[in-house]
């Protein structure tokens, strides 16, 4: 067996031919996952004219890569820790891009669902190990600079990404946004063979929790098939309760198990801590009035105010600008006077953006119907998340922070993959309703209004639940990274709701403070 190597072994500098390397890899591989998750949502009425498929189907694309991902991303960063980090990531890596490869070939809507699992299945064992190598593999010096050069980068591919994707799905076909990531995979997995040094978490391998992930997985795909279906077939249908029963019971046995197992995936003392239970809950309404909303954004633009897919990936361009330029500063402001007040008051902001949505009608005017909105909605995003996300992880035990980390990103994703399956309905769009734009249209305002109230709902669940701190930060080193990593961070989550980044840039604060607390033990034992 090969010895793991931990971040003080392998020790690589920032300036470094290799560390830069990593970096490059690291970027890529998590970037291609980000990338293809947005890009997916403005593609998704090329797909509906191609395949005539219905709202259901379209639920389906973006709820069956989600359902896997949020399922597996747990056991995925448990695996990497256990069998190595850089071959989990390679593995992921290639599974994903298969499924893309599958993706872009679907000759139907039900091929195209399928292949959409697999991807998530990829992208679940792909998506922890990038921060986690960048730990593993840098110095503790450098690893701050590390991750901040992980996140421009990054930050500047989710930029460009809506145009790319955009302009590919105007040009050609929308099933090329699926067969560039294969070329992108295959510079990965050279460079992570050549130049990632592998690395393993140090100590025994405990046993492994199978179950949870199998149980958590059974139970979101019944709950998100008796969601859809309840749109089609209404509330009282056999086939629907069936569903949503079996959802229940199965989330109630995950519950079970994981509170008897020694070594659950997901210990359930995490949410002792009432800071931490809270946020989460916060974490839940608020990204779930994002999920549901952003899902419909790039439909109705496209199909009710004719705009290209180029267009409407540009459309929200503002929203990338306004996170990249203040969300480190509202991560620093929070540090400075407590999470409470941007908590309660970045969710009200973002009901008034997606309020002002409902000014949208078939003219599609950018500048009087659609840009007020997005301008409001993304300064919304930029207040809350990074006081959201750092709240989550600094409420949860130090010897629970990279769970927290994966806890809170999973959170995030079960809470966007809810609302997408339950607020098209909610709102009266379904069937082939995108068929008909006036029909569209006023769903969406139904539907916006309906995303609007539950992000209030959100803000004042942080008002009454949420506490400011007393003491600063147990890991102030770790604060930097974090800080360098925000614009990114909520970034991907407001446009990808939730996407990929969130989760990662959440785990590299613990991962690097945990790495931290795992040196200072050693020297204390000598080892």
């Amino acid at each position: 067996m090969r010895p793991a190597v931990t971040s003080a072994a392998s020790g690589l500098t920032y300036a470094s031919p290799r560390g830069r390397w990593v970096i490059a890899g690291t970027v890529l591989g998590s970037g291609v996952a980000a990338l293809d998750a947005t890009v997916v949502g403005i593609a998704l009425p090329a797909i509906s004219r191609d395949f005539h498929a219905t709202v259901t189907s379209l639920q389906w694309v973006v709820d069956g890569y989600t359902l896997t991902l949020a399922g597996l991303l747990l056991l995925g960063g448990a695996l990497g820790d256990r069998y190595g980090r850089r071959a989990l990531f390679v593995i992921g890596a290639l599974w994903f891009a298969l499924a893309s490869l599958a993706c872009g070939l679907a000759p139907d809507e039900g091929f195209l669902i399928g292949a959409r699992v697999l991807q998530g299945v990829g992208a679940a064992l792909l998506t922890p190990g990038s921060l986690a190598i960048l730990q593993a593999s840098f110095a503790p010096d450098d690893r701050a600079k590390a991750v901040g050069a992980w996140s421009g980068l990054g930050g500047i591919a989710t930029a460009i990404g809506p145009f790319i994707g955009g302009w590919l799905i105007s040009a050609v076909s929308w099933r090329l946004v699926f067969f560039i990531n294969l070329p992108v995979v295959a510079a990965v997995v050279v460079i992570a063979m050549r130049h990632i040094p592998e690395s393993r978490a140090p100590g025994p391998r405990p046993p492994l929790d199978a179950a949870g992930p199998v149980l958590i997985s059974l139970a979101l795909a019944g709950i998100t098939y008796g969601l859809i279906g309840a749109s089609d077939s209404g509330w009282a249908s056999p086939r629907v309760l069936t569903s949503l029963g079996a959802g229940a019971v199965l989330f109630a046995a995950f519950c079970a198990v994981e509170g008897r197992s020694a070594h659950a995936m997901l210990p359930l003392a995490v949410f002792r801590s009432r800071q931490f239970a809270a946020a989460n809950a916060v974490t839940f309404v608020v990204y779930g009035a994002l999920g549901g909303a952003l899902f419909l954004v790039p439909v109705v633009l496209q199909e009710v105010c004719g705009y290209s897919a180029l267009e409407a990936g540009v459309a929200l361009l503002p929203v990338t600008v306004i996170m990249l330029a203040l969300s480190a500063r509202s991560a620093a402001l929070a540090a400075r006077i407590g999470p409470r007040l941007q908590m309660s008051a970045g969710p009200l902001v973002i009901a008034a953006g997606m309020t002002l949505f409902t000014r949208v009608q078939g003219s599609g005017d950018y500048v009087t119907q659609v840009l007020p909105a997005v301008l409001v909605f993304g300064f919304g995003l930029a207040i809350n998340v990074a006081p959201l996300t750092a709240t989550a992880l600094s409420a949860a035990p130090a010897e629970h922070s990279g769970i927290a980390s994966a806890v809170n990103n999973d959170v995030a994703r079960v809470a966007s993959l809810i609302a997408v399956a339950v607020l098209p309905g909610l709102a009266g769009i379904s069937g082939d309703t995108y068929l008909h734009p006036a029909a569209l249209l006023d769903g969406f305002h139904t539907a916006v209004l309906i995303s609007a109230a539950v992000a209030a709902a959100g803000g004042l669940l942080a008002a009454f639940s949420i506490r400011n701190p007393a003491r600063v930060p147990r890991h102030p080193e770790a604060v930097p990274a974090a800080r360098d990593e925000a614009a990114l961070q909520t970034l991907s989550c407001g446009l990808d709701a939730p996407p990929l980044r969130s989760g990662t840039v959440r785990y590299a604060r613990h991962v690097t403070a945990q790495g931290t607390e795992g040196a200072a033990r050693r020297r204390e034992d000598g080892s």
